[in-house]
């Protein structure tokens, strides 16, 4: 069985590390990339061709909702949307 290629996108260097951490546990998931921001994950997307993209909700350079956005209009993906705020952003 082919495996999923997974590119993680977020801001902060330790959650990019505990999302990689746990993901690679599962034999069916491949993580291809890691991207600090929606430039840099455009960039990779592009480059990479995951799968599945894990976007932070909130990141510099541009909201990850307005990349998520853009993103389904040019280039649709399927994406896990991860947000470690205790406020809603949406």
């Amino acid at each position: 069985m082919r495996k999923i290629k997974v590119l993680i996108t977020d801001d902060s260097l330790l959650f990019r590390n505990i999302l990689k951490q746990e993901l690679s546990k599962d034999s069916l998931i491949e993580i291809v990339g890691m991207a600090v921001d929606p430039i840099d994950a455009q960039e990779k997307i592009d480059q990479l061709k995951p799968d599945i993209v894990t976007l932070d909700g909130e990141m510099p350079k541009m909201n990850g909702i307005t990349f998520l956005k853009k993103l389904m209009k040019e280039s649709p993906i399927k994406v896990v949307l991860v947000s470690s705020l205790n406020i809603s952003v949406f």
